[in-house]
């Protein structure tokens, strides 16, 4: 595999990993604690948006939470996979694109239209919301400094 593969696949790798770890983190937590941030009710909303948008109905339920947690995933693996990017610390760069990611994640329903309070209820939900992001970022650095590929 040559250098550039292998970077290429332990970004991505590690970026699964940060997404996995944020989505497991979010999913836990808000079953037990009422301020938790809800990026599943955001994921669901955006989700139904864009069927409107193209003129069809949004799948309900169960299929309309599935579709929200695999485009989080998804989005987030991609986003995070971004720690294997330059010649930068991969666990700072994890850090910052966690907190960037938070900060987006508090910062930007509101304007798109998918509302506010599923990460800005309360200074908790807030400062969960970003230091979940943060956390997830963390991890997909870690990976991404300790994976090793065998060449």
């Amino acid at each position: 595999m040559s250098t550039t593969r292998t970077t290429i696949a332990r970004s991505l790798v590690s970026g699964l990993a940060g997404a996995v770890a944020l989505n497991l983190l979010h999913e836990t937590v808000r079953q037990f604690v009422p301020q938790a941030p809800r990026a599943d009710i955001l994921g669901m909303r955006s989700i139904k948006k864009g069927y409107e948008k193209a003129g069809e109905e949004a799948p309900t339920g169960d299929a309309l939470y599935g579709l929200a947690m695999l485009g989080d995933v998804t989005s987030n693996a991609i986003y995070y996979s971004l720690v294997g990017v330059g010649k930068q610390e991969p666990v700072l760069a994890g850090a910052g694109l966690g907190v960037l990611a938070g900060v987006g994640a508090v910062t930007l329903p509101g304007p798109m239209g998918l509302g506010e309070a599923p990460t800005t209820r309360t200074p908790a939900t807030v400062a969960m919301t970003i230091g979940w992001y943060l956390f997830g970022g963390l991890v997909a650095g870690a990976v991404f400094q300790n994976l090793k590929f065998k060449v």
